[in-house]
């Protein structure tokens, strides 16, 4: 005798999926501010601070990327 088990599946509503939309767009503003004040506040730094911190003028990008969105 064969059995069946079946299992379903509960779906997000539309305002479970607003809410994470909703979510996903926060953190995305929060990232792009946070890259946005780590570019300015590396290129206030003169290229001596800039250069006992590792960095050089062309990695600043880099470096507030990672910062702001991880590798």
């Amino acid at each position: 005798m064969a059995y069946v088990n079946s299992t379903r599946v509960a779906q997000k509503g539309l305002l479970d999926r607003l809410a994470d939309l909703k979510d996903r767009v926060l953190a995305a503003i929060q990232a792009r501010r946070l890259y946005a004040q780590t570019v300015a506040e590396l290129n206030a730094l003169s290229d001596r601070d800039l250069a006992d911190l590792g960095i050089s003028r062309l990695g600043i990008v880099e470096v507030a990327r990672e910062a702001a969105f991880g590798k």
